[in-house]
């Protein structure tokens, strides 16, 4: 069964894609909560119509992803934790805030496009995340967690 994806879902694609998936995924799943449409040859048709229009604005925002790339790549990013002895932190760090610090930097990116890699973070040290600024810009970063 082909579906037209309306939203983004993970591990299966992003908004706009045309993807095969097993019928009872399709029907009882995704078109149900809205995240898709059926693949009929009208609705590939006018999803076809639609993405030739949408492809101009489609290229700013990827070279505006880009250029955001650049600067996050440039970027020092501190995370600061309340950190007991040893260096060990109370709680954890964790993508939220990460993307306040991003924030505070001038970086309006949503915490769910933040994956880190080994988390939760619980000692003081240097850790990498990768940030998805668009479908086709993936940016790996590199912060920084001290006491605060």
């Amino acid at each position: 069964m082909e579906v037209i994806l309306k939203k983004d879902v993970d591990k299966l694609g992003y908004k706009d894609d045309v993807v095969k998936v097993k019928p009872g995924y399709g029907r009882n799943f995704l078109i149900p909560q809205g995240y898709a449409v059926l693949a009929s040859a009208s609705a590939k048709k006018a999803h076809e119509e639609v993405l030739r229009q949408r492809s101009h604005k489609q290229e700013k925002v990827k070279a505006e992803a880009l250029e955001n790339s650049e600067k996050l790549a440039k970027a020092t990013i501190k995370v600061g934790a309340k950190v007991g002895e040893n260096g060990k932190i109370f709680g954890s760090v964790n993508t939220v805030q990460v993307a306040d610090a991003l924030k505070k930097l001038g970086f309006d990116i949503d915490r769910k496009s933040i994956s880190i890699k080994n988390e939760p973070i619980r000692e003081v040290g240097s850790y990498t995340a990768t940030v998805i600024l668009h479908k086709e810009v993936k940016q790996e970063i590199t912060f920084e967690v001290a006491e605060d």
